[in-house]
């Protein structure tokens, strides 16, 4: 059951929440639609997700009555060079009650 869709900012990739049955969000390559990574958490149907400013951040909502934030997208192309990736000020917190 899928529930939303949310394309990057930055890279040819969209990702996916679903309902029934593991209640997941899921990272695809576009075009050729190849699952890249499964975030898993949620215990009950994600019914909303939005993207933070920078398009690096996911927030999703569920029926679980639970907001999370991951780190889907990771930060733009060019913020990349010399740096790791991190889960930054936004990302921080994986669950808010």
């Amino acid at each position: 059951q899928v529930c939303s869709l949310l394309w990057s900012k930055h890279q040819r990739e969209l990702c996916s929440s679903h309902g029934f049955s593991e209640n997941q969000l899921i990272l695809w390559k576009y075009p050729t639609m190849t699952k890249i990574q499964e975030f898993k958490g949620h215990t009950a149907r994600v019914l909303h997700m939005d993207q933070s400013p920078d398009g690096g951040c996911v927030v999703s909502a569920a029926a679980d009555e639970t907001l999370r934030f991951w780190d889907v997208f990771g930060s733009a192309p060019n913020e990349r060079k010399g740096k790791a990736l991190s889960m930054g000020n936004f990302c921080g917190s994986p669950m808010i009650r």
